[in-house]
């Protein structure tokens, strides 16, 4: 799993899917502002559709690319984000203090990671290593299969 969640680190910006409050899949563009182990935090704006979402449905998903590579998380994220990891993500991101006067105007959440796919198409066969939370395990799989 290293090798993804160093993928995740080097490749912060991201495509996020969460469940519309129609019920309808939602994607956007957004950017995992830190990575702890196999924990990842966010910052939006509170007054943003997102938001309202992920309250009422806390499941999301996401997807990074680059190159052949493409990593795939899922998850339901957390609100709890302590004040001072709070400060930390503000403090060290350039675009959230050009946007936002102060760490307070900002609302936090973090995903554990539940499942994560690493698929890498450079080698042949190519690479799809899946990780499940529940069973703890890291596992090689057939990317051919169906």
């Amino acid at each position: 799993m290293k090798q993804a969640l160093d993928f995740l680190k080097s490749n912060k910006d991201i495509a996020l899917a969460t469940v519309g409050l129609d019920g309808r899949p939602m994607i956007r563009a957004f950017q995992i502002m830190k990575a702890d182990g196999n924990t990842l935090y966010f910052a939006t704006n509170p007054r943003k559709a997102i938001w309202q979402e992920l309250q009422a449905n806390p499941a999301i998903e996401l997807l990074a690319l680059k190159g052949n590579i493409s990593v795939r998380v899922g998850g339901d994220v957390s609100f709890s984000v302590p004040d001072d990891l709070q400060q930390e993500i503000y403090n060290t991101n350039p675009v959230l203090q050009r946007l936002y006067p102060d760490y307070r105007s900002m609302t936090y959440f973090s995903m554990e990671i539940d499942h994560l796919d690493y698929y890498d198409l450079t080698p042949t066969p190519p690479i799809l290593r899946h990780y499940d939370k529940e069973s703890g395990q890291y596992q090689d799989l057939d990317p051919l299969r169906k």
